[in-house]
């Protein structure tokens, strides 16, 4: 199979992922449009639940991209390293989380970054263990695992905080 015929495919997988996230997306809002809400909640609320099915759906071309790259033995020691290094900020992201509303606008931005860090972990996850199935390179198997573990531990975290605790522990 040739360069020109992997990338197409995986062009393909994308445009699909994006034509049934946006399907699911238009039958999902039109069963549950309330005239009632806030339009700016509305819209952030949409624009996560779309993001989510993109992300979910985008998984399966991802995979397949990787999978082409497994022959590329340069490509996976900094993958995997890149992989771990943003799984890493999830933790000060979910830590971050809880400080009071009347921080400086700095700590709030981070926070808002880190709500979306934390929605974004179990995803994150799931792609990091598929990275480290696909993997050919030991080592770099290992990391993806790593990476993979934290960004579960913080959805974990996330989870307890907000279902059991009602609030951000810290």
């Amino acid at each position: 199979m040739s360069r020109s015929y992997k990338l197409v495919v995986v062009l393909a997988g994308y445009a699909a992922a994006l034509l049934v996230a946006c399907a699911i997306f238009y039958v999902v809002t039109r069963i549950n449009a309330s005239q009632d809400a806030d339009g700016g909640m509305q819209a952030f609320g949409d624009s996560l639940l779309f993001l989510g099915l993109f992300g979910f759906f985008a998984l399966m071309p991802t995979a397949l991209a990787l999978y082409f790259l497994r022959q590329s033995e340069k490509f996976w020691p900094w993958f995997s390293v890149a992989c771990l290094a943003l799984a890493t900020t999830g933790p000060v992201a979910a830590l971050m989380m809880g400080r009071p509303q009347q921080a400086p606008w700095a700590v709030l931005v981070v926070g808002f970054f880190g709500l979306l860090k934390v929605l974004g972990a179990p995803l994150l996850g799931v792609g990091f263990l598929i990275c480290a199935v696909i993997s050919p390179i030991r080592r770099s198997r290992w990391v993806l695992l790593g990476a993979a573990t934290i960004e579960f531990a913080v959805s974990a975290y996330a989870l307890f905080c907000l279902f059991v605790l009602g609030h951000w522990a810290l």
